[in-house]
């Protein structure tokens, strides 16, 4: 079966912890939202529970899948129960691991979620790895390429972009994480360049800039000047916007079907429901209805994978959206 959904970037085994509000509780100072706990004391935590092989990629991959696409995963694991466990979940998923790479002496990611309420910070640590890009057997229609260590990784993406570029039939999906933001565009020119696809949400898409303005014309224009043929920025609970350099289009978020349980992937399951809308062969506006779909669904459950739909669920839900769920296009 041939290719066409292929996703890059690192895997992780996310272990929730779910902290007790009587325990842990939200402070305002200097314009932030800090966690507070008892310095030194011993703390009763709610529940705990682990989610193997996750992270930006991974999701998109299990996404692809379940949407119809044939997924695979490039990424890289260590030697160890942690690498089995992420092993085993994308082979139960249907991903294509032939990509996976293992490491003697190195450990598999596994970053800490503490959860209050629906929101979450990660406490993580990312292990460093060999990373290259390798021959490919096979033209993939689509590659996903997402968050990536800080060490190491710049050729590890230039080179991507050097493939893309040398195979103009292949599409690239830029949905940068936290250190590939970092990186600046300097560094990651060629992949913005190469991109069909971008996705960040409007704070990121500020920093990217640099720049304190948040209108977001402004934004959608900024980021398709670094070279993406298609701009997408979300916003929240406030929907999100895409620009193909002419037309600027809103999508309202899709009606939660109860308060959400957890938010962590709510962006990857929308960046990658959306790429995949158009892997499936539809177009700008229907590939912005289908993604919040995705993400009101992810939302519903721990972690990011129990929740993504399959196709037939996914349009089964649009079939019961309210009139005012669609696309609009703002004025020039």
């Amino acid at each position: 079966m041939a290719l066409d959904f292929l996703a890059i970037g690192d895997i992780v085994n996310d272990e929730f912890i779910a902290l007790d509000p009587n325990e842990a509780r939200v402070l305002e100072e200097g314009g932030e939202r800090l966690i507070a706990m008892r310095f030194g004391d011993k703390l009763p935590y709610r529940s705990a529970q682990l989610v193997p092989a996750v992270g930006n990629s991974p999701n998109a991959a299990v996404a692809a899948h379940r949407l119809g696409l044939a997924s695979a995963l490039m990424t890289d694991l260590g030697e160890d129960e942690g690498g089995n466990l992420a092993l085993a979940q994308l082979e139960r998923e249907g991903v294509d691991t032939r990509f996976v790479r293992r490491h003697k002496g190195k450990t598999t990611n596994h970053h800490y979620v503490l959860r209050l309420g629906a929101e979450r910070t990660i406490l993580i640590k990312h292990e460093v790895y060999p990373y290259a890009f390798p021959d490919l057997p096979e033209e993939p229609r689509w590659i996903y390429l997402s968050s990536v260590g800080k060490e190491g990784s710049l050729p590890y993406q230039q080179a991507i972009a050097a493939y893309v570029q040398a195979h103009p039939t292949v599409h690239l999906a830029f949905q940068p994480g936290s250190f590939q933001i970092r990186l600046g565009y300097a560094s990651l020119k060629a992949v913005y360049q190469t991109s069909t696809l971008f996705f960040c949400n409007r704070e990121e898409a500020m920093t990217i800039l640099n720049t304190t303005d948040r209108a977001i014309r402004p934004l959608l224009e900024g980021i398709h000047a670094l070279g993406p043929r298609t701009v997408v920025i979300t916003d929240g609970p406030e929907g999100a916007y895409a620009f193909d350099g002419e037309t600027v289009w809103f999508m309202p978020p899709y009606p939660d079907p109860a308060p959400p349980v957890d938010r962590t992937g709510a962006g990857d399951s929308f960046a990658a429901t959306f790429t995949c809308a158009l892997a499936l062969g539809k177009s700008i506006p229907e590939a912005l209805q289908w993604a919040p779909i995705n993400s009101a669904s992810v939302v519903q459950h721990i972690g990011a994978q129990k929740g993504l739909l399959s196709r037939s669920e996914l349009e089964s839900w649009l079939s019961r959206a309210p009139a005012e769920y669609r696309p609009r296009v703002l004025p020039s």
